[in-house]
């Protein structure tokens, strides 16, 4: 049954305050850590708000995810906010739906099966073991700052074929650029959006030259790029140099920025439950991996 737009619109909707005119509530969204917690005390786990100039609803807590995760293209379509989809560009898996993301989906999924993802594990574990014993003789480190390194130190290697790391001129970029993702689309020299736009055609020319230079050559390569590169659909179609611009973009934001947050709040957890801390290491010594573990290894059960 479809709902017309009418009965959508005379249906109730959620406590909450919109806020400013076309920014709403982005600033405070951005600026108050607390953003969330305080509006789940005065309205509850669901409420309405405006961030990104768009009318916007937060649903907090277990309950909510099932039924977003499981009714989505029912009653929602996941989306970036549009800062993001400019940003990511046109050709971005994550900005397109249909057939068109079906099909770029499955090409994709040929740098992602599991002998691709064997042929990963060495070099993740070499650069994790140079960043072990980095961390070991620190002492005293931030988390957040050396994973968001030692996540693009891998993800470059992976996407890039070395043709960067933490320290380069392209990770600088590629902060700037991640630095815009989630903010107000206003294309201003001195706002982070204009910025990252500006750091994305530096990006993207930087991309073109690693692409073409592997294209050129007689083997591209087993990493995630070259398999990207030599990836055919159904009907012999490659990528084309714009679309493996854009999904390499794309490959290093989910494989670095979403992946650094993830082990930095991993880590934060681990040490505020230390009982849980120690189950993870009694595992780890059950398990008794030695030696570059593989993909069964990574998968067994104690």
């Amino acid at each position: 049954m479809t709902i017309s737009d009418n009965k959508l619109n005379s249906l109730p909707k959620p406590p909450g305050d919109s806020g400013l005119p076309f920014i709403g509530e982005t600033i405070a969204f951005f600026s108050d850590p607390d953003f969330n917690q305080k509006r789940i005390v005065k309205y509850g786990k669901i409420y309405k708000t405006n961030i990104f100039g768009t009318p916007t609803v937060m649903m907090v807590g277990s309950q909510a995810n099932t039924f977003l995760f499981k009714n989505e293209h029912k009653y929602l379509v996941s989306s970036f906010p549009k800062s993001a989809q400019i940003l990511l560009g046109k050709k971005s898996l994550s900005v397109n739906n249909g057939s068109f993301h079906t099909s770029r989906r499955k090409l994709l999924y040929q740098a992602f099966q599991p002998r691709a993802l064997s042929s990963y594990i060495p070099t993740m574990e070499r650069i994790t073991e140079e960043y072990m014993q980095k961390w070991s003789k620190k002492g005293n480190l931030t988390w957040y700052s050396e994973i968001r390194n030692y996540t693009f130190d891998i993800a470059s290697n992976l996407f890039l074929g070395g043709d960067g790391g933490s320290k380069s001129y392209l990770a600088e970029l590629f902060i700037e650029f991640s630095a815009g993702l989630f903010t107000i689309p206003l294309n201003l020299p001195w706002t982070k959006f204009g910025k990252a736009l500006k750091a994305r055609q530096k990006l993207l020319k930087h991309l073109e030259l690693i692409v073409i230079k592997r294209q050129q050559a007689k083997n591209p390569g087993t990493d995630a790029l070259g398999l990207l590169i030599q990836a055919k659909d159904e009907e012999g179609n490659s990528l084309t140099l714009e679309e493996l611009k854009d999904q390499v973009l794309l490959l290093l934001f989910a494989g670095h920025e979403t992946l650094t947050s993830a082990i930095s709040s991993f880590c934060l957890l681990t040490a505020q439950h230390p009982e849980v801390l120690e189950k993870l290491r009694e595992e780890q010594d059950r398990l008794n991996i030695t030696g570059t573990p593989t993909l069964e290894d990574l998968k067994a059960k104690t």
